[in-house]
């Protein structure tokens, strides 16, 4: 009954949306992956942006002014990961609040982890459990099928990882998944990624070896700008982010 009731006021504020289906396709078409959903994906992808912007408050940081199109493609690239999950795995955080560039925090600051940090930090992005999704506007234009860099989808795979004992790299597990599998997969690609970096030939950034946490976040970064290289280097890790995102980019 509180689906329906909030789908019927969520169609009432959708049809109020002064944002047009053309306004979106210009916002979204500097982003390759976008253009990977066609047909009744596309649609749903729209779909599911517009109800984004509608349940979560896009605030600007330090001054900086955010306009309609820049709001879009977050909203679009935020959506992207919960397509075939439902924007509900969002639930319980409701602000996403964007820098023009790298901010900092202030000294003696407590992060989402609760380590308190004597410096202030400069962070491209960041995740607070049950708090907001704080971004660099000019961090999300360098999102990249090269290298695989996208941070809205590695702050957001961070909310969807804090849904289950805090991010630890291991989100709830849909019926089905195996999570001792989902646990060795992801032991071994950590193993793996380490002798690599040792060798100075990382596969994966590196950044992805600070904790569990991080390397499900830039797994899933990878697994949606560069879905090819990430299923050629590491196929097991692909298969289960495959079927926890329900999912396959890479065919």
């Amino acid at each position: 009954m509180f689906k329906q009731a909030r789908k019927w006021l969520e169609d009432r504020k959708l049809s109020r949306l002064p944002v047009s289906r053309e306004q979106w396709e210009q916002a979204v078409a500097p982003w390759p992956v976008a253009a990977r959903y066609q047909g009744p994906d596309r649609e749903r992808l729209y779909d599911a942006a517009l109800r984004f912007l509608l349940r979560k408050e896009l605030a600007s940081g330090g001054g900086f002014e955010l306009n309609d199109a820049q709001r879009l493609l977050i909203a679009t690239m935020a959506v992207v990961p919960v397509l075939e999950l439902g924007l509900d795995w969002y639930d319980g955080w409701y602000t996403v609040i964007v820098y023009e560039d790298t901010f900092v925090t202030p000294d003696g600051g407590m992060d989402e982890f609760g380590v308190v940090h004597e410096e202030g930090r400069a962070l491209a992005g960041e995740a607070w459990l049950q708090g907001p999704v704080i971004l660099s506007w000019g961090d999300i234009l360098q999102a990249s099928s090269e290298d695989g860099y996208n941070v809205v989808l590695h702050e957001l795979a961070h909310k969807l990882d804090m849904l289950d004992d805090g991010p630890n790299g291991a989100p709830p597990l849909h019926p089905g998944m195996d999570r001792q599998r989902w646990h060795e997969v992801f032991t071994n690609a950590w193993q793996a990624l380490q002798g690599a970096e040792q060798r100075g030939e990382a596969f994966l950034d590196p950044y992805a070896l600070e904790d569990p946490g991080e390397f499900f976040a830039v797994a899933t970064e990878s697994f949606f700008e560069s879905p090819d290289y990430l299923r050629g280097g590491l196929p097991e890790v692909y298969d289960q982010l495959a079927l926890f995102y329900r999912q396959r980019p890479s065919g």
